[in-house]
C-alpha cells in the first residue's frame, strides 16, 4: 500500500458527524436561526450542507506589511477549500505587526492565543488553516489552535525578496543595525540612510534573514504543521500562491480524517523542532516560543532540553545573522527547509507525523541540496555548536540565553565591568552621550525589561554600542539584560534574564562597577560579588512601583511566567482541545 492510499484509506468521517452539523443540520429553532443567517449572506444549503466548514484564521491588517499578500492570499485558500468540496469561512483574528505595535508584540501574543482558540472553539468550524508568519503570529496562532484541539494547518507568509542598495544585498533587520552604527559614527549621509531605507524592504512577506519570522515558520514546518516545504517559498514567489491553495484542499481532508493535532504534534515533533531550529542558525526569541507551544501540547520542553541539542547539533544553514552572506531567498533556492532537514537524517525522528498524514521521512523522500555553501554538510557547519547556549550562575539561577554563532569569538570568555541601566530610556541617552564612562571591555546591563517589568519584554536586549565606542570603530561587547533581542539582531548579547529584575532576580542586585564573568563553552555567568553582600543588598532591596494599569496590561501583569517558562499564563493549562471542551449551548 502506497503512503498515498494508506492516507486515503483512513476512516472518513459521516457528514452527520461533522462538528459544523451541530450548528447547522439540526430541525429546530437555533440551527433554523444558523442556516437563515448565512443565507442572509447570499449563501445556499448547498454551499455547507453536509460539507466540512474550514476557519481561515487571518493575521491581515493595513498595519502588517509583513502580511500584506493576505488580503489576496485568503482568496487562494478558499479557492482550495471549495476545490475540496468544503466551505471555507474567514475569520480575522489580531495582526501583530513587529513593525509598528508598541511596546512590544511579545505583550500580546497570548492575547492572539486567546483569540485564536476561542474563535475555533466557538464557531461551527471543523478544521482551520492558520495564516501567520510575522513573529509572534505563528506561536501565537498554534498555541490557540493546539489548545482547541481541531484540525489545523499552518500557512506561512513567506519571507520578503532580499534587499538591495547599490548592488549590495540587504537583510531586514541585521543591516539596518549595521548602517545605523555606521550613520552614528558619520560614516553615513542622510541620503545614504534614506537609500538603505528604502532598499531594505522590497516586497511583502516577513524578513528575509534567520530572524524570529523565519525561525518560528521554520519550527511550524518542523513540528509537521505545514506542507513539506512551505515555509521557505518566499511571499512574492507564485509558488506561495499554488501553495496556498494546497493547504485549503489538505485542511479539508484533515477534517474528514479527524486529524487533530494531538496526533501530530508529539515529543517527536518537538524534538525534531529543537534540533532544525539549532541546524538553522534561529532566533533566540525561539526559546521561549517553543517552550510555550510545546507545553500547550503537553510536552515539558525547557532550556536545558534546548542546551542539550545545540551542544551536539551544528549551524549548517549559512543564513544571515549567524551566517555572512545569504538570505532566505538564497536558502529557498538551495533547496529550502526540507533540504536543511534531509541533511539532517537520522537526527531527526522521521517516524513523525505530519499535517499530510505522511511520516516526515516519507515527506522528505527526493529532497536535494542545490548549493553546498548556503546549506552546509555536517562536517562542514558554520558553527559546530548549534545556535544556542543556555547560561546559569548566580547572576541567572533559571538561565538565561546568548547567539554565540552571532557574537565576536573573543567576547564568549570575558570579564569585565558592568554598567548598569533601569531602565531603556535612561540607557539610550546615555549611549549617545560621548561623555560617558565606558571602555569595550566593559558589560553594558540593561533591567527592568523583562516580562512584567516591561511589560511583555521588549526587543531591547541589543544594547547599543556606545557612540564614543562606535566612532573608535568598536562593532560589538557584552551585553545583558532580562529583555529579548530582535531576531536579526547579532552581537553578545545575553538576554531573558530569569527571574527578571523587576520580581526580585538577582540582576536586580547589580551594580556599577561590579565584575561579570561569562564562559559560553562552560555555560556559566555570574556576577563577582560576595554572597554576603549580595545578602545585605537584597535586604535593602525594594520591587519597583507597579504601573501596570487596567484591562490587558492588569491581566498580564498578574499571570505571565517568566521567560523560562515560555511567558505563557498560568491559568492557560495543557493539552489539546484544553477543559473548556465543547460549548454547551444547544
Amino acid at each position: 500500500m502506497t503512503a498515498e492510499t494508506k492516507r486515503n484509506s483512513l476512516a472518513r468521517k459521516a457528514p452527520g458527524k461533522l462538528r459544523s452539523a451541530r450548528w447547522f443540520a439540526p430541525d429546530d429553532l437555533r440551527s433554523f436561526g444558523h442556516r437563515s443567517r448565512a443565507m442572509q449572506m447570499g449563501y445556499a444549503p448547498e454551499d455547507w450542507a453536509g460539507k466540512p466548514v474550514v476557519a481561515i484564521v487571518n493575521t491581515w491588517s493595513d498595519a502588517q506589511p509583513c502580511h500584506a499578500h493576505f488580503k489576496s492570499r485568503v482568496e487562494d485558500v478558499k479557492r482550495g477549500v471549495f476545490q475540496a468540496g468544503g466551505f471555507p469561512m474567514e475569520l480575522p483574528a489580531l495582526s501583530l505587526s513587529e513593525s509598528f505595535v508598541k511596546p512590544t508584540t511579545m505583550l500580546y501574543r497570548n492575547m492572539l492565543a486567546m483569540e485564536t482558540e476561542e474563535l475555533l472553539r466557538s464557531h461551527p468550524v471543523d478544521a482551520a488553516v492558520l495564516m501567520g508568519g510575522c513573529d509572534k503570529t505563528t506561536p501565537g496562532l498554534v498555541m490557540g489552535a493546539l489548545s482547541a484541539g481541531l484540525p489545523m494547518i499552518f500557512l506561512p507568509a513567506g519571507p520578503m525578496l532580499r534587499g538591495n542598495y547599490r548592488g549590495q544585498a540587504l537583510g531586514s533587520g541585521s543591516d539596518a543595525w549595521k548602517y545605523w552604527d555606521e550613520r552614528r559614527a558619520g560614516n553615513l549621509s542622510a541620503a545614504e540612510w534614506q537609500g538603505v531605507e528604502g532598499g531594505i524592504a522590497r516586497s511583502y512577506g516577513h524578513c528575509m534573514t534567520m530572524g524570529t519570522a523565519s525561525t518560528m515558520t521554520a519550527i511550524a514546518e518542523a513540528l509537521g504543521l505545514t506542507l513539506s516545504g512551505a515555509s521557505s517559498i518566499p511571499a512574492a514567489d507564485a509558488n506561495h500562491i499554488r501553495m496556498a491553495s494546497a493547504v485549503g484542499r489538505r485542511a479539508v481532508e484533515m477534517a474528514w480524517e479527524d486529524l487533530t493535532p494531538d496526533r501530530v504534534l508529539d515529543a517527536r515533533a518537538v524534538r525534531n523542532a529543537v534540533t532544525v531550529a539549532m541546524a538553522t542558525g534561529c532566533s533566540t526569541n525561539a526559546v521561549i516560543h517553543l517552550i510555550a507551544m510545546a507545553r500547550r501540547a503537553g510536552v515539558p520542553l525547557g532550556l536545558d532540553d534546548l542546551d542539550a541539542a545545540s551542544r551536539v547539533t551544528p549551524v549548517i544553514a549559512n543564513i544571515r545573522p549567524s551566517g555572512s552572506t545569504y538570505l532566505m531567498e538564497d536558502f529557498y533556492y538551495a533547496g529550502g527547509l526540507r533540504a536543511l532537514m534531509a541533511r539532517l537524517g537520522d537526527r531527526l525522528d522521521l517516524s513523525a507525523v505530519t499535517v499530510s498524514g505522511r511520516t516526515l521521512g516519507e515527506e522528505l523522500e527526493g529532497a536535494e541540496v542545490y548549493d553546498e555553501d548556503v546549506i552546509r554538510s555536517l562536517e562542514n557547519p558554520i558553527y559546530q555548536e548549534g545556535s544556542l547556549a543556555v547560561l546559569r550562575g548566580n547572576l541567572a539561577p533559571d538561565g538565561c540565553v546568548i547567539k554565540p554563532s552571532a557574537c565576536a569569538p573573543h567576547l564568549r570568555q570575558h570579564e569585565g565591568r558592568a554598567l548598569v541601566f533601569d531602565s531603556y530610556p535612561g540607557m539610550k541617552a546615555a549611549v549617545e552621550d560621548e561623555s560617558l564612562d565606558v571602555t569595550a571591555d566593559d558589560v553594558l546591563v540593561l533591567r527592568n525589561a523583562g516580562p512584567r517589568g516591561g511589560p511583555g519584554m521588549p526587543e531591547w536586549g541589543m544594547l547599543p554600542i556606545p557612540k564614543k565606542l562606535v566612532k573608535e570603530g568598536v562593532r560589538d561587547m557584552l551585553r545583558i539584560s532580562d529583555a529579548r533581542m530582535s531576531g536579526t539582531s547579532y552581537g553578545a548579547c545575553v538576554l531573558h534574564v530569569a527571574p527578571e529584575a523587576c520580581v526580585g532576580g538577582p540582576l536586580a542586585l547589580l551594580r556599577t562597577g561590579d565584575r561579570i564573568r561569562v564562559d559560553v563553552p562552560a555555560r556559566t555567568i555570574d556576577m563577582l560579588v560576595e554572597p554576603e553582600e549580595l545578602a545585605r543588598r537584597r535586604a535593602a532591596w525594594t520591587p519597583p512601583a507597579e504601573t501596570v494599569g487596567r484591562g490587558w496590561n492588569w491581566l498580564f501583569a498578574r499571570h505571565i511566567e517568566q521567560a523560562d517558562q515560555g511567558c505563557d499564563f498560568d491559568f492557560l493549562k495543557s493539552g489539546f482541545g484544553a477543559s473548556a471542551g465543547e460549548p454547551d449551548i444547544f
